[in-house]
């Protein structure tokens, strides 16, 4: 039998059949990589990993886009702001993802996020979420890493207790 008689047409409701976006399948989705995760107040999807946090919305007027956004643990000061800019834009010019950026919070202390977004406007399926959900928090956890070697004195205070 060749390759072509082979029914490969994906099951209706199966695991490889393309299904909208939802925040209970990125729930699933974290679940199913072991991933401890909790739901706010306002119904965000976030959980803690050892460099930063990460945060799993739903947008869009379908509720078609996935976004992933990370904040590393570490807060510089305002003056590292320039600094902190450069490393974002040496990693955005280098990298495919995720997108970097720095920015002042309302204390005047420099945060820095990861953010990684992907319109699912025809629908998903279970693989395809799981590997976005890896990809965005491994590629986010990289950046992390990357900045706890640029700025280790700030990664040294803001680090985990072991």
């Amino acid at each position: 039998m060749s390759e072509f008689e082979n029914d490969i047409t994906p099951a209706f409701g199966g695991p490889d059949w393309l299904a909208p976006l939802s925040k209970e399948r990125v729930m699933a989705g974290l679940a199913r990589e072991g991933w401890e995760y909790s739901v706010d107040i306002d119904g965000d999807i976030g959980g803690g990993w050892e460099y930063g946090s990460f945060y799993f919305f739903i947008n869009g007027e379908h509720d078609e886009l996935l976004c992933v956004r990370g904040a590393w643990r570490g807060q510089l000061d305002g003056q590292d702001l320039g600094r902190a800019l450069e490393v974002c834009n040496a990693w955005n010019a280098e990298k495919l993802w995720p997108k970097t950026y720095a920015r002042a919070d309302e204390e005047g202390m420099i945060r820095i996020h990861t953010e990684h977004n992907v319109d699912y406007e025809q629908g998903i399926t279970d693989a395809q979420l799981s590997q976005q959900l890896i990809c965005a928090v491994n590629t986010g956890m990289s950046f992390f890493e990357h900045l706890n070697e640029q700025f280790p004195a700030v990664w040294e205070q803001y680090r985990p207790l072991a």
